[in-house]
Formats: C-alpha cells, sequence, structure tokens
C-alpha cells in the first residue's frame, strides 16, 4: 500500500501531529518520538513525521484495527504492538521513552494535541456561528476540552456536551461523581474512545466545562453508524458516529436547537463495518 492512497486522519489530527512534532528540539526529532494509540492520533503523528523527518513509533493494543495498523505503516511510523488495551499501550510506549530516550507524545496529557483539537471547534463556530449546542464525544477529552476554550472564547452561551461509550465510561463517570474514576475494562467497538481513565491535563476542563455528559451503548453507535451512511454516504467510524447517537438519544431536550455533531474517524475496520450493515450489532 502507498502512503499516497491512505487517508490519514481527520484535519484536526493531522493538525495535532505537526503541532507536536514542530514543537520539538534538534535533539528530540532526531531522537524520534513514541506515542499510544489505536490509530487516529497515531496517523497524525506518523503524517507528521513523514513530512518533518522524524522518526515515528506508534504502540498499539494488541488485537487492534488492522487497517488503521496498515495506514499507520504506510505513512512511514514503526508499529509496536503490545498491551490489552490503550491504557496497557501508553505503559509500552512510556517503556520505550526510558528505554531508548524517545519523547513521548501522549494522545491527551499534551499541550500541543489540546490546541490542536480546539482549531476544529474555532473552524465550526467560523461556519456555523449560531449553535446553542455542540455534541463531543469523549475517550480523553482533547476535542472536547478544545471546544470549551473556543466556546469560552468566542460563545460563551454555546453548550458543550460530552458523550462516551458504555463499555468504556471512566470520563462520564467521574464527570458525575465530580472526581477522577478509573475503570477495569474499556469495552466497545468504538476504539477511538476506548479509554479507562481519566487524564490531569483534560479532566478538570471537562468537570467544569461541560453542560451534561452521557453514555450511549455500542447498539446505539453502530445504529448511528447506518444512519450517517445511509442519510449522508459518509462512512464514519463509531466514534465519529457518537455524536448523532447521543443526539438522538437526547432529541426531546434539542428541540428548537441548532446542535453541531462530530463526524471525526473514517478508519472503520472492514470485518466490523460487515457486522454493522449486518445489523449483527
Amino acid at each position: 500500500m502507498k502512503h499516497e492512497n491512505v487517508q490519514p486522519t481527520g484535519s484536526f489530527k493531522v493538525r495535532n501531529g505537526l503541532a507536536t512534532v514542530t514543537a520539538l528540539g534538534a535533539a528530540e526529532r532526531a531522537a524520534g518520538i513514541v506515542g499510544a494509540s489505536t490509530g487516529n492520533h497515531g496517523l497524525g503523528l506518523a503524517f507528521a513525521g513523514r513530512q518533518l523527518g522524524v522518526p515515528v513509533t506508534i504502540c498499539v493494543p494488541l488485537g487492534n484495527n488492522p487497517e488503521k495498523n496498515a495506514a499507520l505503516r504506510a505513512w512511514g511510523a514503526l508499529v509496536v504492538e503490545g498491551g490489552a488495551d490503550y491504557d496497557e499501550a501508553v505503559a509500552v510506549a512510556q517503556g520505550l521513552v526510558e528505554s531508548e530516550g524517545r519523547t513521548l507524545a501522549h494522545s491527551t496529557n499534551n499541550p500541543h494535541v489540546l490546541s490542536g483539537a480546539g482549531t476544529m471547534s474555532l473552524e465550526l463556530l467560523e461556519q456555523a456561528p449560531r449553535l446553542d449546542t455542540l455534541i463531543i464525544a469523549i475517550g480523553g477529552g482533547s476535542q472536547a476540552v478544545g471546544a470549551i476554550t473556543v466556546a469560552r472564547a468566542l460563545r460563551p452561551g454555546l453548550r458543550v456536551i460530552g458523550v462516551q461509550a458504555a463499555g468504556a465510561s471512566a470520563a462520564h463517570d467521574g464527570w458525575h461523581a465530580g472526581a477522577p474514576r478509573r475503570t477495569e475494562r474499556a469495552a466497545t467497538f468504538a476504539e477511538g474512545v476506548a479509554t479507562r481513565s481519566t487524564y490531569e491535563l483534560t479532566f478538570p476542563t471537562l468537570l467544569e466545562g461541560l453542560a451534561g455528559f452521557i453514555t450511549v451503548t455500542d447498539a446505539e453507535i453502530a445504529d448511528a453508524v447506518r444512519l450517517i451512511l445511509s442519510s449522508t454516504h459518509h462512512l464514519v467510524e463509531g466514534a465519529g458516529a457518537m455524536g448523532v447517537a447521543a443526539a438522538r438519544k437526547l432529541a426531546p431536550e434539542l428541540q428548537g436547537q441548532t446542535v453541531g455533531v462530530i463526524f471525526c474517524g473514517a478508519n472503520m475496520d472492514s470485518a466490523v463495518l460487515r457486522r454493522i450493515l449486518n445489523r449483527e450489532m
């Protein structure tokens, strides 16, 4: 597979990667960077590394989406498979930082990633300045923190609502409890949000800035994927469909409002897509 034929990822993930890599010093660039990802964050880093000549290693969980793994390799990243899920892949990445002297490019606990994530909401408000509510899927929370930050500066009345997968609900549970939470498992096919922890750079802002936070089941996410595909002809992965799933669930309270949702992530595993289209999930 040639890298020219691979969609790197959503534009804000590319900007996240570029912001992270360009912030490195000369010695850090030479040593290379390492990140943990189920795909999309890693694709942004791989794209940036290829453009800027910086070696990139991405640690992915065992059994990760094979098409995302192939795309990472196509963009020149070294893919290291280890750990049962994203959180364990972070530990693998941290081990490489300690043993090889690379710089960790965390997908959430990184101010450059957060600034890149904010550009998405900035552009959205430029195009749709009358939004009343913006619904954003949350794994680590970088997109939502970006939206909250932009809304505070440009549209203080904008309500930002978070949505998390019911099987990976650490941030949701922590938000409702008012304190960080960690879950034992991240059980969802939406690997882009399959996290088990809250994170120090995002959780305080989520706690203070979200107007609401709900969960959706995998069945509701799959139904949203089908709806988006049939009505807009866009193929989105599970994480990218969660805003629509949440909007459907919140429809009664959203009546009369102008609502924005994010289609972020189109790297759907073909085997999972077949199951969704066959209504097996």
